[in-house]
């Protein structure tokens, strides 16, 4: 086959794979790298795109092989697994990179960066120390490890490292916004609310102009109203017509699922890792496993194949252990995944029986939270933008909740940080399971696994009460969205 030809092919399972044409694009690919073994990575990249994690993790497993101790290969392979979701293989892969090139400042600081955010203040240390070995002006560098010793409670000298970095007019505008979130999360902290939001507004404006991400979300704005409009269309019977399309005797046996969900900074986290800790749950934190679901399930179509419903539930299981890096026989799959609760309906396409699990949490804690928060989504956000956000999402949930038969539990966040064992006890009930013992030692488990959210240091110790009404330190300026919220804070008991 002359390389034009081959490169002609190349292309047109790439336009299958952006199709969704995933059967025809993968087979397309492995006829063509038979010829060209050399595309065995974009073959790997095409499989994890289409969901299939196991294809994917075996095809660039035999890429490896090959050059175990490349580490521009190793790092190339990590990014992928990273964008698949298999976040653990992703910084498995990253750690050998740096293990083998101790030099190169690149590597050190994706690493730095991955532990920093996801793993314990002593874990992250040492790389971050690595990278100031490396370049003592480095910014990045600089600003994670102004970030641990925040985690540390070193506040005054994490406030002053901030500080420092702020006046020096940094030059990548991620790491200036992310001083900007850290600072004001120390001044939070520490009783300054008026400075915290009064820097925290600088920030933002700084965002919009230097990070240009307002026309970039456009349409993450309207996917989110779209689909809530599609949710209110539905009618309280859906379930029951779609059940009898996809009865149960035409449905593959898999794990019982449970769908932990809601608005970010709600308590999702907090509830996750409460029942990660039973051991007949395995849980994942925010997984792609979920993604393959939307993008196979077309939730408008009115009846979809048995057997493709049944190629998805399949395909779902096998990515949740992919991604655990465990087996889940015999066990309750927990998916907690905020970011997705506006695809419930196509998840209850392919898991009529599933469970609904909707953490809940006071809305003006929730805006506060998510406005606190450091999150390349929402950076630029306004206060009225957030409330947007979060109505567009609630108002999928509100519709969904309507729904007849379906098996649903709301879970307050002030109720779990009240009394953890009688919410806990409460939610592990509804998985069909007894409370364990081990779950009230919750946060001993999470320090030894990843986290993926912006919470590491708050699930790896006890429950604490400190969040709950935060928002009232900052009423002034939130009066301008009140009335947006006032519906949810009534649906919601919070009146």
């Amino acid at each position: 086959m002359s390389p034009v030809v081959l490169g002609k092919k190349f292309q047109k399972a790439r336009e299958l794979l952006g199709a969704g044409r995933y059967v025809e694009a993968l087979s397309l690919y492995a006829t063509l790298i038979k010829e060209f073994p050399q595309g065995s990575i974009e073959y790997g990249s095409a499989a994890m795109q289409s969901g299939d994690l196991d294809l994917g993790n075996r095809i660039l497993e035999k890429v490896r092989s090959r050059e175990p101790n490349n580490a521009t290969l190793l790092l190339k392979l990590a990014e992928i697994y990273g964008n698949g979701g298999l976040h653990a293989k992703y910084r498995a892969l990253l750690s050998e990179a740096a293990g083998i090139e101790p030099g190169n400042l690149n590597l050190q600081i994706k690493l730095a960066t991955v532990l920093t955010r996801t793993n314990s203040v002593e874990e992250a240390r040492p790389a971050v120390s690595r990278c100031l070995e490396l370049d003592p002006r480095n910014e990045l560098a600089r600003s994670l490890s102004a970030h641990l010793d925040r985690r540390e409670n070193k506040l005054a000298e994490a406030e002053q490292q901030f500080r420092k970095l702020l006046a020096a007019g940094l030059e990548q505008p991620q790491v200036r916004y992310s001083c900007y979130s850290e600072l004001a999360q120390i001044l939070d902290k520490t009783g300054r609310f008026g400075e915290a939001m009064k820097l925290l507004e600088e920030g933002k404006t700084f965002a919009r102009q230097a990070l240009n991400l307002t026309a970039n979300r456009k349409g993450f704005h309207q996917l989110h109203e779209t689909l809530a409009a599609y949710a209110h269309s539905l009618p309280k019977n859906i379930l029951e017509t779609w059940g009898k399309s996809f009865p149960p005797r035409e449905r593959s046996a898999v794990n019982s699922v449970t769908f932990l969900t809601g608005s970010s900074r709600s308590g999702t986290t907090l509830v996750e890792k409460i029942l990660d800790a039973h051991p007949g749950v395995a849980a994942c934190d925010e997984s792609l496993a979920f993604g393959i679901i939307p993008q196979r399930v077309d939730v408008t179509a009115p009846v979809i194949p048995a057997q493709r419903l049944n190629v998805s539930r399949e395909l779902y299981v096998r990515n949740f252990a992919n991604v655990l890096g465990a087996p889940v026989t015999g066990k309750t799959l927990l998916d907690k995944n905020p970011s997705q609760t506006v695809w419930l309906s196509a998840f209850l396409r392919a898991f009529p029986e599933l469970r609904v699990l909707i953490a809940i949490r006071d809305p003006r804690d929730v805006i506060i939270s998510l406005y606190f928060q450091d999150h390349r989504n929402t950076n630029y956000f306004t206060l009225e933008q957030l409330a947007r956000h979060y109505a567009s999402v609630m108002d999928v949930w509100l519709a969904i909740r309507e729904c007849e038969g379906l098996a649903w539990m709301e879970t307050r966040y002030e109720d779990v940080v009240a009394d953890m064992q009688k919410e806990g006890g409460r939610v592990t009930g509804f998985l069909g399971l007894e409370w364990d013992e081990s779950q009230m030692r919750f946060y001993e488990r999470n320090r030894e696994k990843t986290v993926l959210s912006n919470n590491y240091s708050d699930v790896t110790q006890p429950v604490y009460k400190r969040a709950v009404g935060r928002w009232q330190a900052y009423e002034r300026q939130l009066a301008p969205i009140l009335p947006m919220l006032e519906p949810y804070c009534q649906k919601f008991g919070y009146a």
